[in-house]
């Protein structure tokens, strides 16, 4: 079994608020927001206020469903940022790999991390591959939403949102990478770069490590359903894994929603990360309003700024 660091292991609706990152707004973009706004609004006044525009429904082609027994975990894929690691993820999907796996490790304020609990044993592959290629950084090009915050950051030179998924880049390396933000989901690996091929993956459920960015390929985030994850018993063994005498939550299945049936779909939205309504919620999370706030920061950190998710209006 693959951990989510450069170690090998022993045996890894409502408004939800995902996270990730946009630039910041000045005086002008917000003028550009919904009107009939408070002077300095709450970022549920600007969702409140927002319009069909400003939201995006999630791509099928790029959406795990993951059936666990209290529900669905919903993880947007990322392929611009790691198309090797999440082409064999899709095909591990569609060839049931990840049906009757189980979580193997819950850590406390750290991750939860699933993959296949017999190593004796191991499921075998189909066609899927075994090794992929570490994707820790990709080149500039390969990101084409991205727009700065202005706020350093001591992880990245440059940090910022790329259509909804928070991500540091290099500019002089000419690198980018997705950062390990709550929710982020990523593929456990030993030491060798290419050790990893998404059937051991992990998703951030504590304070976001991102002493993990550019050491791990990150293929994505949860949209909906972290509470499914973030709140499963604690592993009692190191790092959070499930001892021989403790239960493995089961996976019932992980598919692709493109392969659903249109019934069975979550019918989630995102709000678009390059319009002036988001960049308006950005601000009121760095600045926020509402009475109840006393002190207004005047500054954002890339894993505290919130993505809205919902139901898709009907």
């Amino acid at each position: 079994m693959h951990t989510p660091f450069s170690l090998p292991l022993r045996c890894a609706g409502a408004l939800a608020l995902a996270l990730a990152t946009l630039p910041a707004l000045s005086l002008a973009a917000k003028a550009d927001a919904p009107a009939g706004l408070p002077v300095k609004p709450t970022v549920a006044d600007i969702v409140k206020a927002s319009g069909p525009a400003d939201w995006r429904p999630l791509d099928p082609d790029n959406t795990l469903y993951m059936e666990l027994p209290g529900g669905r975990v919903v993880i947007e894929l990322a392929p611009d940022f790691a198309p090797q690691n999440v082409a064999n993820i899709k095909l591990l999907a569609r060839e049931h790999y990840y049906d009757g796996q189980a979580v193997v490790r819950s850590q406390d304020n750290y991750v939860a991390q699933w993959g296949d609990a017999d190593e004796a044993h191991p499921k075998p592959l189909k066609t899927a591959r075994e090794k992929v290629p570490g994707e820790f950084t990709v080149p500039l090009k390969n990101d084409r939403h991205f727009t700065a915050l202005p706020e350093r950051d001591g992880y990245a030179p440059q940090v910022g949102i790329s259509n909804g998924f928070p991500a540091g880049r290099d500019p002089k390396a000419g690198r980018t990478w997705l950062a390990h933000c709550y929710g982020m989901v990523g593929v456990g690996r030993d030491v060798d770069n290419d050790s990893g091929n998404g059937t051991s993956l992990y998703a951030v459920t504590g304070h976001a490590p991102r002493h993990l960015d550019r050491n791990i390929t990150v293929v994505g985030r949860v949209v909906s359903g972290m509470a499914l994850l973030s709140t499963l018993p604690r592993g009692h063994e190191a790092m959070g894994f499930y001892g021989a005498n403790e239960v493995h939550p089961p996976i019932t299945s992980v598919r692709l929603a493109a392969d659903v049936p249109e019934a069975e779909r979550s019918h989630l939205e995102v709000m678009r990360t390059d319009t002036a309504t988001y960049k308006a919620a950005v601000e009121a999370q760095r600045n926020r309003g509402g009475p109840w706030n006393k002190y207004a920061a005047g500054y954002v950190e890339l894993c505290n700024v919130p993505i809205p998710v919902r139901e898709q209006a009907k």
